[in-house]
């Protein structure tokens, strides 16, 4: 199956980017002329631009739509109001043998009560709109969106000077959206979101317009030291923060209270898909726990490998893994037995090809966020 492209995807081959299949997208993972370090230096001290247009959109509208979304995912649509984005989950429902286990994470705007845009994962996208579309009461329409809208990231401390030279508005409380015109007259909706840890914005644009915006913020982004940066700086930048990742900290496998994502499941509210399963286990306690691990010695965890304790017995599984450009050092995020007694604090290790690589156990995230 041939991979899709995103709308910028010549602009991405004459930057020299490297690419690769991400959800089954061909996406840069890194440009010429920098690489990873370098662009996850300069968004966390300066601005960086990323194409994440793989990110699916999806619409949700007509009557008691808002309603009917908050019914279904995770989180608490009655914290927000119009013109808010939040972040929930889409977990599997009460029944399944799964019940409980996360299907995507994605970022809902909510519009009003009639109109809600979600944002879910590139590998996942399609599977929450036929979920909701599949549920979805008469006079709601579902839209998978996911081609028709291209999305970039301006993360970094410079990333308000950048969006003000656009004459877009950066004034923005977090997690909050308005509408404007990008330096043209493509229509873009300016979100104060990201998955850095850094001030920073997502901007939804009509894919045929993506390629005037982009042009434009690196034109403008020149005397701000823009640089491009790929989702390779995406991941250590995210890891640093101890983000998770679908498919690594989150999957149908791993719930929302043994990812430490409990914040975002509305607990009181009185319908969700998973909700049984879920307060079952946050009465009982998960079995295991999401944690940080750091290590003092030149080894790299990687995901998949064997958290061990100080007999060599295995407590754990790596779920993400990588060099820290900012501490200069291996980090990982972790899924722990809590029958094992680990935390804050402990001293484990990583087998690391056959070889125990010493680790701290450290509560994420690893270096401070800077997202407010």
């Amino acid at each position: 199956m041939t991979a899709l492209t995103s709308p910028l995807h010549d602009r991405h081959l004459a930057a020299g980017a490297k690419l690769a299949d991400f959800g089954g997208w061909s996406m840069p993972i890194e440009y010429a002329g920098g690489g990873v370090l370098a662009e996850h230096e300069a968004v966390r001290t300066g601005v960086g631009l990323f194409d994440v247009s793989h990110l699916g959109t999806a619409t949700v509208r007509g009557p008691g739509a808002a309603a009917f979304v908050d019914s279904c995912l995770s989180n608490d649509l009655s914290r927000i109001g119009p013109g808010q984005a939040q972040y929930t989950m889409c977990c599997l429902p009460d029944g399944d043998p799964r019940a409980g286990g996360v299907v995507d994470d994605l970022i809902l705007y909510l519009h009003g009560p009639d109109d809600v845009l979600l944002v879910p994962n590139a590998a996942n996208a399609a599977e929450v709109v036929a979920r909701l579309a599949d549920a979805a009461p008469a006079g709601v329409t579902v839209t998978d969106r996911h081609t028709e809208v291209a999305v970039l990231a301006v993360q970094g401390p410079r990333s308000p000077q950048l969006l003000s030279l656009l004459g877009l508005p950066g004034e923005l409380p977090y997690m909050s959206f308005v509408t404007g015109l990008g330096g043209g007259s493509a229509e873009v909706t300016v979100c104060r979101t990201g998955y850095t840890g850094e001030h920073g914005y997502e901007l939804l644009v009509g894919a045929e317009h993506a390629g005037e915006l982009w042009d434009v913020l690196v034109e403008q982004g020149r005397d701000e030291g823009l640089r491009l940066c790929g989702l390779g700086a995406r991941d250590t930048l995210r890891t640093e923060m101890g983000y998770p990742l679908h498919g690594h900290e989150l999957s149908p496998g791993i719930t929302p209270v043994q990812a430490r994502a409990g914040w975002a499941v509305g607990w009181r509210k009185p319908a969700f898909w998973g909700r049984a399963a879920l307060l079952a286990e946050k009465e009982a306690g998960p079995a295991r726990l999401l944690w940080g691990l750091r290590a003092p010695g030149r080894g790299i965890p990687r995901p998949g490998m064997a958290v061990l304790d100080a007999d060599g017995a295995r407590v754990g599984e790596v779920t993400s893994g990588t060099f820290s450009p900012s501490l200069r050092t291996g980090i990982a995020l972790a899924l722990l037995d809590t029958a094992s007694g680990a935390g804050e604090g402990s001293e484990l290790a990583v087998d690391v090809r056959g070889r125990p690589q010493p680790v701290h156990v450290v509560r994420p995230p690893f270096v401070p966020s800077r997202v407010r």
